[in-house]
């Protein structure tokens, strides 16, 4: 009889153990995920501590008119914002010949739009700023409209 009574206490225990390591399993996982969401989101601050700090704005002088498709002209004006790392002037020349390169040919509809505006001016700072780029150093960080007018 010794041993019928043993055999219903050691039941609960076997549950008790597997609720246990259950409980143990959870923890470690949701610790984990807590942990790489940390990881995750301290990384983002190293990608703000890199970008680059504003420096002087040349501004390019005179508007220049490009020629669009369909005998419409574009007048537009921009100006180069420099990082800090920059030199204290840079030679706009090569910004306005890739202005002249990526705007030539589009159409009124193109630039009528503010989506269309900004796709073109994103591919035009990214053409800007691989030729700004000395050394690993980016020069300029962003180009800003003066002017921008098509007929």
């Amino acid at each position: 009889m010794a041993d019928e009574k043993e055999a219903p206490a050691e039941a609960p225990a076997k549950k008790s153990s597997k609720m246990l390591i259950i409980i143990i399993a959870a923890v470690v996982l949701l610790g984990g995920g807590g942990a790489g969401a940390f990881f995750m989101m301290k990384g983002g601050d190293k990608a703000e501590a890199a970008a680059p700090k504003k420096g002087v704005v040349t501004a390019i002088d005179n508007p220049i008119t490009i020629n669009l498709a369909d005998g419409h002209y574009l007048k537009m004006g921009f100006a180069l914002q420099q990082t800090a790392e920059a030199a204290e002037s840079i030679d706009p020349s090569d910004a306005l010949n890739l202005a002249i390169d990526e705007y030539t040919g589009k159409t009124v509809a193109e630039l009528s739009t503010d989506k269309g505006r900004e796709e073109l001016k994103g591919e035009l700072l990214k053409k800007i700023e691989k030729a700004y780029t000395t050394d690993g150093v980016k020069e300029v960080m962003d180009i800003y409209y003066t002017s921008f007018v098509t007929q």
